[in-house]
This record gives structure tokens, sequence and C-alpha cells, in this order.
């Protein structure tokens, strides 16, 4: 059971209006909406929010194999998840707090989201395993990542495309052959330049 349908399951179940959701989640009505037709994902803040008032814990809001109201769904799928299906285009983790415009969640295929706790600000993050098959994406997603030194500097996205390792920071498209050392040196000098320290270049391939 995916997080959209427990939302609108436990809503139900304690009698809150959507818009009685709005109120309290401080969003619109139509944004209660997209959460329940699996348009849209709440952040952290939200989860918090809806974690408390439907006395669950995040977990089970966000695990689909979890329990709620007593029923148990493993292995159920939804529009946005991929099962025993062939790999999109491009698959990788994306956090949702390092982009600035939510609209390219739309060119992604949601397997998974999780949540992680940080040491800095914000102090969780919403982590997003994704595959996308829009040839574009690269350069989609290198529009909206967040270049902002108030909102922790140059955040970056790692992502493979079959052999090739992608890094993208905002306006910046870097690459390289999974294998070639040479190639991925120089990845590494290129993101030395954008302030990111070495711990952070130990990326999945």
């Amino acid at each position: 059971m995916k997080l959209s349908e427990k939302i609108q399951i436990l809503r139900k179940k304690y009698g809150y209006s959507q818009e009685y959701m709005a109120e309290i989640c401080n969003v619109s009505r139509q944004c209660i909406s997209k959460w329940e037709m699996d348009i849209a994902l709440p952040n952290v803040d939200k989860l918090l929010i809806l974690s408390k008032i439907f006395q669950v814990s995040i977990d089970v809001l966000l695990k689909d194999d979890l329990i709620i109201g007593g029923a148990q769904e493993i292995h159920i799928c939804g529009n946005n998840a991929i099962l025993n299906e062939k790999a999109g285009l491009y698959e990788g983790i994306l956090i949702k707090e390092s982009i600035e415009n939510d609209m390219v969640l739309d060119y992604l295929t949601i397997n998974k989201v999780e949540i992680w706790k940080t040491q800095g600000n914000p102090k969780y993050w919403t982590v997003i395993y994704f595959t996308s098959t829009n040839r574009d994406f690269p350069n989609l997603i290198s529009k909206v990542m967040i270049s902002d030194e108030t909102k922790g500097g140059n955040w970056f996205v790692d992502f493979k495309s079959g052999n090739i390792k992608f890094i993208v920071f905002r306006d910046k498209i870097l690459k390289y052959a999974i294998g070639n050392s040479i190639e991925k040196q120089d990845v590494y000098e290129e993101c030395k330049k954008m302030g990111i320290p070495y711990e952070q270049m130990q990326w999945a391939e």
C-alpha cells in the first residue's frame, strides 16, 4: 500500500476532510488532493505532522509492507513504482531538498522513498530512489539543482545510465564511464572546484 493510499485511508478513518487536513498541514486543499492522488509527495515537515495526527510512525507511512488499520499488503506497486520491469534509461537517488522545483519529479518513476536523519540543516532529507526514461533528464534536473550558499551550497545528484555515471550540479553535467579511472578523476577534480568534500564523492556505481 503506497503513501497516497495510506493518507486517504487514515484521513477517512479519523473523519477528517481535505479542508481540515489542509489547515492542519498549512497547505492548500489541492495539495492534500495531490498527495492522495499520488501526484505530489509531502515534504519531511508535513510527514512529521501526518505522523502525529494519524498516530502512526513515519516508517508506517512510507514503507509499503508495514501495517495500517490491521491490514498488510506486500509487493503491491502503485503508478509510480516498478516491479519486475526493466529499469529506466536513468537510475539513481535524489534528495528532494536539493531541488528548488518539484515539477521535475513528473519525469521520474519513484521506486522508494526514505527519510534520512542528518547532522545539519534541514534535519531530515527525503531520499527518492528513481528511474527516468526521459532522454533529456540530465538537462532537466540540472536546471533545478540548488546552488545557494544559504541553502547548503552546490547540491548535486548522481545517477547512471548503463555504464555511464552522471554527477549533475546546477547548469553543470559531469559524467564518466564506470571503470575509467582517468575520467573519474577528472570528475573528482571538477567536484572539488564546486566545493564538494571527498567523503561526498563516494557515490555508488
